[in-house]
């Protein structure tokens, strides 16, 4: 089994040096100091579940790879329009393409029943940009609940958690699903094929939509946000309002919000990605996150009105950190 890893960063790598523990043909897609650690010393993982280097083919020009069977995607969301030159030489007729993201995938109402069927969100596929780069048919979803970080280049820290949930947009079990979470669990990963995974999304959503906006908001840590009785109020009810919006797409995330809560407690002084990425004056990864949760909002006529302020906030805040955005209306 051939697999590229395209964005081979804290997640990304730490997945590649998995697959090739465990007997993959992995290649990381990675550029700068970090690809030139990864070339000269390997992927050096260090884990409370025990620490360990793969030394996997590295490389900034995925010509070099050429077609695999599986693209891993480790890229941001709003990263996927703008990786076509990258990604087009690694497909082959029958590649699938694991995109590991926060939030609503582009591909969220394809195949569904219901007048939004097939609807395109326009939030993480602005004009069809992404489905031209990442057709549905190759797409499995992908649910992470694991937390890493670049410690260093080429030195991933294992914070906790091995599960990404895979699933077809279609629901169906099928055998480029199984292949691919074989390959995982032989990595020492967990990666159950999930028949509904959009009720996987929502239950990490839940906590997304509120912790990552309000932490860039805040500056707060989870524990900080949780511990904060105004703000865990304005957490509980920005979880309600999305509960609501997932059961109007036929969703019911198997959580309740107090549960959801106390988990995110539980991390301690942990900075979202969200508020890491403002930190570091990066592009705020928004739309998948809240931006197309509002948008699923409209087009179900399910009230969001926490969320819509919100957004709006934290979408003025992004402005004066990466530019004018188009906000969701």
């Amino acid at each position: 089994m051939r697999i590229a890893v395209l964005g081979a960063g804290a997640i990304g790598a730490y997945v590649g040096a998995a697959l090739h523990r465990g007997g993959a043909e992995v290649h990381l897609i990675a550029r700068g100091p970090h690809l030139a650690a990864l070339r000269e010393h390997g992927v050096r993982v260090f884990s409370p579940r025990g620490n360990f280097t793969a030394a996997a083919s590295a490389t900034d020009d995925p010509r070099e790879v050429g077609p695999v069977d599986y693209v891993f995607l480790g890229l941001k969301a709003h990263q996927y329009a703008g990786c076509g030159s990258l990604i087009s030489p690694l497909l082959g007729p029958d590649t699938a393409v694991i995109a590991a993201q926060n939030g609503i995938p582009w591909w969220y109402f394809h195949g569904l029943t219901g007048p939004l069927r097939d609807r395109r969100i326009e939030a993480v596929d602005p004009g069809g940009t992404v489905s031209e780069v990442l057709p549905v048919r190759r797409a499995i979803g992908c649910v992470v609940y694991c937390s890493t970080e670049i410690e260093s280049p080429g030195v991933i820290r294992h914070l906790e958690g091995t599960r990404f949930s895979i699933g077809e947009p279609s629901g169906e079990v099928s055998d480029r699903c199984r292949a691919f979470s074989d390959a995982m669990v032989a990595g020492g990963l967990k990666c159950p094929v999930e028949s509904n995974l959009r009720d996987d999304i929502w239950v990490k959503l839940m906590g997304n939509v509120a912790f990552n906006p309000l932490s860039a908001l805040t500056r707060a840590t989870m524990i900080e946000m949780c511990g904060h009785p105004g703000v865990r109020g304005l957490i509980a009810e920005m979880m309600r309002e999305t509960v609501a919006i997932a059961g109007a797409t036929g969703c019911h995330p198997s959580i309740s919000i107090d549960r959801r809560i106390a988990g995110a407690a539980r991390v301690g002084h942990h900075k979202t990605s969200t508020l890491q990425d403002l930190e570091a004056g990066k592009e705020l990864e928004l739309e998948a996150i809240i931006g197309a949760v509002v948008e699923i909002a409209t087009l179900t006529g399910v009230p969001a009105p926490t969320l819509r302020n919100v957004y709006a906030a934290v979408d003025l805040l992004a402005r004066t950190v990466t530019g004018p955005r188009v906000p969701v209306a």
